[in-house]
């Protein structure tokens, strides 16, 4: 039998999608205050995945992945969720939307973990609202997506983001090991 334990602490990043990238760097301030200095940026492409978010930020919208230097348990996701619903908010136009989308998550050895607030067949309720969802598997040496992975985190770029994130975060685990 197993005795239960705390998992390792995780590596937080937030997806970024906005049609204003001049917003993106106040954004990034708020982001940091809340969370720890940022530690990687991927770079800044257009948003082509989808429509869907058009009628209410705008078209041309652009997509960005940030990390954090701080590791932080995985059981903070619905947390962080919800500091980032709040700083959304905070940059919503009156009536017209939102400015940015925000959505956290976390990468560990094994996979890419997202937070949502929308339930479906393979996300955990994890509490406040908030769902969790594996998004991609680490494995034969790179990440994979799953049947719901969304397109945009099997893009190249973002694979290539993950990719070097989680030798970041091996180096950060070893590092806390010494």
């Amino acid at each position: 039998m197993g005795a239960p334990r705390e998992p390792k602490a995780a590596k937080y990043f937030v997806a970024l999608l906005s049609s204003d990238p001049d917003l993106l760097d106040s954004v990034e301030k708020d982001l940091a205050a809340g969370l720890s200095d940022i530690d990687a940026r991927s770079e800044l492409v257009p948003w082509t995945a989808s429509n869907f978010y058009e009628k209410e930020m705008g078209p041309r919208l652009w997509r960005q992945f940030l990390s954090f230097a701080a590791l932080y348990s995985p059981g903070r996701l619905a947390e962080i969720k919800l500091k980032t619903q709040a700083m959304e908010e905070r940059y919503r136009a009156d009536t017209h939307g939102r400015r940015v989308n925000l959505d956290p998550g976390y990468l560990d050895v094994y996979k890419v973990v997202l937070a949502s607030t929308k339930n479906a067949g393979q996300r955990i309720y994890l509490h406040s609202g908030i769902y969790g969802e594996v998004t991609l598997l680490y494995h034969n040496a790179a990440f994979h997506g799953l049947q719901y992975t969304y397109a945009d985190y099997q893009w190249p770029e973002t694979l290539r983001f993950f990719t070097g994130l989680r030798a970041r975060y091996l180096s950060q685990l070893r590092q806390r090991a010494e």
